[in-house]
Parts: structure tokens; C-alpha cells; sequence
């Protein structure tokens, strides 16, 4: 609201009589002119022509009025689109800038790259809008915001980011620097980190509650790239294994964080290249009492199969249960079997199948005939950052189809896990186990040194076609028909 001085009344009466009289001056000048004009048009020798002349020059000037008013004036460009409706303006103390604004509206849409960065600002009033002004003037779009307390003051902000693709990480590490962020960690992001955090802590624990399994799984995917390792309470001559004394509480120490094992023993995560902050130590720490809250668990779906022959065997989930049922098949395989599977001395076997069938380790499925006879485990072990795979097949059973089968199934649960590739440590001469990691139809690297054979099965590198599915056929085909059965030992 314009404010204005009142006028006295005298001073607005001489001001409006001045202004008539020059308008009555004005017209009769412009009568005068008029007249002039027309005696000259109709009395004078060239009148016509000269009135014909004036019209051109008018049109003239009214020609290059509009071309001028065209090429100088301030309309967009050719080809811009003009806006739909009134741009809404910056709401008043939200730290918006002209920048912003015009990072946004010329930053493009169709070639963006996704990031997950993290930086370390001090915690004080503003740190958090300079870092976004930042951000906004390279026309980096935030998608989400996570923010983790340090104790001893300051705070690490977690972006997800949505750049443009021309705009490489360093210069966006180098305008967070500028801004007051260091310690700043950048890497790319998919569209699986658009999930928000709660949500995904949700599925991470509704995970872990189904299965005890998922837990080392769970806190991968929640603290990302990271090592876990489970510390067995005791080695497997029975003494206590040392590093496996976690307290309950739990230690976090900068770049590792130690967990009590709720099966005993304990579990020890590693990631060297970003310190864990104390948020992230809390919610791992909240899965891992979930897990010690809800007990061994295992789930207790099954199929049924049919072998070629017409018998049927079903496939499970095994777990602790399971130890006798499996000792007693050790007790039925032959030296060889159990030499090729295990790789050492024959009578140590035994004292592996409690670290086997915990499903702290990993997950096993147990083959099992109509009558309950267990003939046959797959295991799926997590080894730190990579992942293996063995089988153990009764003799009588094998070369029926019940190795193949149990590997895909356990290749299906890696890649559900997120898991990049799995490996199998067998012997060359186990033809057997060789030609089921064949069969998956999956990218295969093989390395031999002193006799021992690791296969790596590349489930990144596979073509989409050869991923394996989830629904598995309910009859099993008779495969490798051209290969003998291996000459069988009893014990």
C-alpha cells in the first residue's frame, strides 16, 4: 500500500487550470495544422500526389515499427514453451535462491543419474540449506534426507540424489566441500534405494521375523556394502572361539560394529571405507534383538517332487532339527562321497553339520524320501562379502536328477538375496557336481590349484532369460543320461 501527501485544494485548482489551458491550446494547433493541410492538398499544384506520399510514408513506418518492436523485444525464443499458468513463488525463508529456481527449470529430465552421498556438517542453524543451495545450483534434485547425530557433535546428512548425467560425482563432492561438508562419501544409487527408509526397516524386520536366516541379509541391505561375519560361541574341537564374547549391548568401534548372536557367539560388521554412525548401530542393534525375541526359526514350506522313476521326494528347509536324520545319512555315504564333499579327512564330517545346518550361516534344504528318510542336503553358505554353494547326495540317490535340482533352488534364493555370484570347492574328477553347475546355463569361471576346483557362477553377468525362477517344476527331468554312475563304496 502506497502511501500519499495530501494535496492543498488552491494548489490542485491551479494545477487543473494550467492543465485545461494547454489542452485548448493543443486543439486549436492541431485545427490549424489540419486546416493548412487541406488548403495545400486541394488548392495546391501537386495536392493528390502529395497526399498519395503521405499514406506510403505511414505505411512504411508502421511496417518498420513492427518488424523492430519483433526482433527487440523480450518474448522467448522460437520453439519455447510458453508456461500453462502463474510460476508459484519461493515461499519466504525457505532458503530458495534465483539459482535454485533457475536450476530447476533448466535442468534435464530425461538424462539423470541417481546417488547416495553422505557428508559431515557442523550442527548449527543454516549448515543444512547452504548444502541444499549447493546441490540445487548443479541442479542435483534431493529425493530423500536422513540425518545421524554424532555424539561428539555435528551431523552426517544422507542425500539420495537425482543429478543430470553430464555432471560427474567430483564436482558434486567439490560443491558439498564448498559449502561446509567433508567427509563426504558418493556412489550410484538404483531405483531400489527410492523405498524410504521406514518402509524398508519395516521389510527388513518382517524378513528377519519369518526367517532366522535372513538376519546377516537383513543388516547388509540396511547398513549396505558392508562384511558380516557370524563368530561360532565354541571352534569345532570345543573350545571358545576367540573374538565371540560380544556383550549384549553390542560395541560399535568407528568402521566395526560387534552384535551378541541371539544363537550364541557373536556377529561382527565391517565396512572400512565409511564409519557406522550411532542410528545405524541402534537399528541394527533393533533387528538383532528381534531376532533373539522371536527364537530358531525356519520356514516350513515344501514340495513335493517326482523323479523320473516314478518315486517322490520332497524338499524342505532343514535346520538344528535336522542333525541326527543327517548324521545317519554320513553314517550311509561312502568315503568317496564325503571326501569329495567336504575336501579332508573323512571323520571330521561330522562336526561340521552343526555350522551347517544353523541358520545363522546360511539356509540348507534337506531332500527327504516318502518314508522320511533324508537323502540329500543342499547348503547356501554367506562367507562374508561372497557366497557358497555345496551338495551332498546319498549314493543310491545320486545321478538322479536331486543335485541339479537342489542347486537351482539354492541359486534362486541367492539371487533373492541380492547375491552377485556364488562358487563351489569341489575336485575335478567330481563330474558330477561340474556338469550340475553346467546346467544352470549361467556364466561360469573355473580355477584349479592342486587339484581343487572352484566353479563361480556369475548370477550378475547372466543374460535375463537365464534367471532362475521362483516356481520350479514339479517332475524332474532325467539329466546327463550319457554319464555312468560313479563307482559306489560302501563304508
Amino acid at each position: 500500500m502506497t502511501d500519499r501527501n495530501p494535496t492543498p485544494a488552491h494548489r490542485a485548482h491551479r494545477h487543473h487550470w494550467r492543465r485545461d489551458v494547454v489542452e485548448l491550446a493543443a486543439m486549436f494547433c492541431a485545427v490549424a495544422v489540419a486546416d493548412a493541410i487541406a488548403n495545400l492538398v486541394v488548392h495546391g499544384p501537386r495536392g493528390p500526389v502529395l497526399l498519395v506520399a503521405s499514406a506510403v510514408a505511414l505505411l512504411v513506418t508502421a511496417a518498420f515499427h513492427t518488424w523492430w518492436a519483433r526482433r527487440h523485444s523480450h518474448a522467448p525464443p522460437p520453439g519455447s514453451t510458453a508456461p500453462t499458468g502463474p510460476e508459484p513463488s519461493p515461499p519466504k525463508g525457505s532458503g530458495a535462491t534465483a539459482a535454485t529456481t533457475a536450476a530447476a527449470t533448466t535442468a534435464p529430465v530425461s538424462s539423470t543419474t541417481l546417488w547416495r552421498m553422505r557428508t559431515t556438517v557442523r550442527d548449527e542453524p543454516g549448515s543444512l540449506a547452504v548444502l541444499c543451495t549447493a546441490l540445487a545450483r548443479n541442479g542435483a534434485d534431493i529425493l530423500t534426507l536422513q540425518t545421524h547425530p554424532l555424539p561428539e557433535g555435528g551431523t552426517v546428512d544422507e542425500f539420495l540424489l537425482r543429478a543430470p548425467q553430464e555432471l560427474p560425482s567430483a564436482e558434486l563432492t567439490r560443491a558439498i566441500s564448498r559449502a561446509g561438508g567433508h567427509s563426504t562419501w558418493i556412489e550410484r544409487a538404483d531405483a531400489h534405494d527410492l523405498v524410504d527408509t521406514p518402509t524398508r526397516v519395516l521389510g527388513l524386520a518382517t524378513r528377519t521375523a519369518l526367517d532366522a536366516a535372513e538376519l546377516p541379509l537383513a543388516l547388509r541391505q540396511l547398513l549396505g556394502r558392508c562384511t558380516i561375519h557370524s563368530i561360532p560361541a565354541t571352534t569345532l574341537s570345543g573350545r571358545p572361539n576367540a573374538g565371540a564374547d560380544a556383550p549384549v549391548e553390542g560395541v560399535l568401534e568407528a568402521t566395526v560394529m560387534r552384535l551378541r548372536d541371539p544363537s550364541g557367539g557373536a556377529i561382527t560388521v565391517e565396512r572400512p571405507y565409511l564409519p557406522f554412525t550411532p542410528t545405524e548401530f541402534a537399528r541394527a542393534r533393533a533387528l538383532v534383538e528381534l531376532d533373539a525375541r522371536l527364537g530358531p526359526r525356519v520356514p516350513r514350506s515344501q514340495d513335493v517332487l517326482t523323479l523320473p522313476e516314478g518315486n517322490e521326494i520332497t524338499v524342505r528347509r532343514a535346520d538344528g532339527s535336522d542333525q541326527a536324520a543327517a548324521l545317519a545319512m554320513h553314517d550311509r555315504c561312502s568315503e568317496r562321497t564325503l571326501s569329495l564333499r567336504y575336501h579332508g579327512p573323512v571323520h571330521d564330517a561330522d562336526r561340521y553339520l552343526g555350522h551347517l545346518l544353523s541358520p545363522r550361516f546360511g539356509r540348507t534344504l534337506a531332500a527327504t524320501t516318502a518314508s522320511g528318510k533324508l537323502v540329500a542336503l543342499g547348503h547356501l553358505l554367506w562367507d562374508g562379502d561372497e557366497t557358497e554353494v555345496a551338495l551332498l547326495i546319498e549314493d543310491d540317490w545320486q545321478r538322479r536328477g536331486i543335485g541339479s535340482e537342489l542347486l537351482r533352488r539354492l541359486l534362486a534364493m541367492a539371487v533373492e538375496a541380492g547375491c552377485d555370484s556364488v562358487y563351489a570347492v569341489t575336485q575335478a574328477s567330481n563330474t558330477g557336481m561340474v556338469a550340475a553347475m553346467r546346467g544352470l546355463g549361467l556364466p561360469l569361471d573355473y580355477q584349479i590349484e592342486e587339484g581343487t576346483l572352484v566353479i563361480t557362477a556369475r548370477l550378475d553377468a547372466a543374460p535375463a532369460g537365464s534367471r532362475l525362477p521362483y516356481e520350479l517344476p514339479r517332475v524332474l527331468p532325467q539329466e546327463f543320461p550319457h554319464e555312468q554312475p560313479a563307482p559306489r563304496h560302501r563304508r
